[in-house]
């Protein structure tokens, strides 16, 4: 059996993000190995939602996490909550998008669209990848997927933040929902996102 790595302990109002480099060959291997680490070894397999979202089942549900990948560059965040705690990231390489706004139009919310039409091109891809990450880990949380409708979970782009205003359907209300930005170098953008209050984020390097 493979040697798992270490990790902090993970307090209850935290949420703990790894980012490490990622090939496709590696497949889901760094994420489990994470994984395991903070579950300990009396967790169950893991099992995977309607739509592909990993979880343990109840009663294990306490331990929420996900993760998310984009060119290079790996993304495994998890916390602790009440059973089935919700948690999504998602990670985005930033590369040339010409179609952005026009992909806002078709699927973001009006207003969404209208604020990043107002912003100079040379700021649209980054507040169109903000806007996406921060829809992604909200729905990846959710476990309903992009045919959930991106245009169901609206919200509002800042200089410094992406705040939740209007979710739809079961994923409602938006106040119920932390969506928070990742520091990232300037080739990603990243968020985290989680149903429940105010926690701090901590974040680590996993060196394969």
């Amino acid at each position: 059996m493979s040697v798992l790595p270490h990790v902090p302990l993970l307090a209850d109002d935290e949420i703990h993000v790894w980012q490490t480099r990622w090939t496709s060959g590696q497949g889901e291997l760094p994420f489990m190995s994470l994984l395991a680490a903070y579950a300990g070894p009396d967790a169950p397999a893991v099992a995977r939602g309607e739509h592909g979202k990993p979880h343990f089942p109840a009663p294990f549900g306490e331990l929420g996490f996900n993760w998310s990948h984009s060119g290079d560059r790996a993304l495994f965040a998890v916390g602790r909550g009440s059973e089935g705690f919700e948690l999504g990231v998602d990670i985005e390489r930033v590369r040339p998008r010409p179609r952005a706004l026009e992909l806002a139009t078709r699927f973001f919310a009006p207003d969404e669209t209208a604020m990043l039409a107002r912003l100079p091109a040379g700021r649209l891809l980054n507040g169109f990848l903000r806007l996406w990450t921060a829809k992604e880990a909200v729905l990846k949380a959710n476990g309903s997927g992009l045919s959930y409708g991106l245009h169901r979970v609206s919200f509002a782009l800042g200089d410094a933040a992406v705040t939740p205003v209007a979710f739809e359907g079961e994923i409602a209300p938006a106040s119920a929902w932390c969506v928070e930005a990742l520091a990232m170098d300037d080739a990603w953008v990243a968020a985290v996102a989680w149903r429940g209050c105010e926690r701090t984020i901590r974040v680590f390097t996993y060196a394969l």
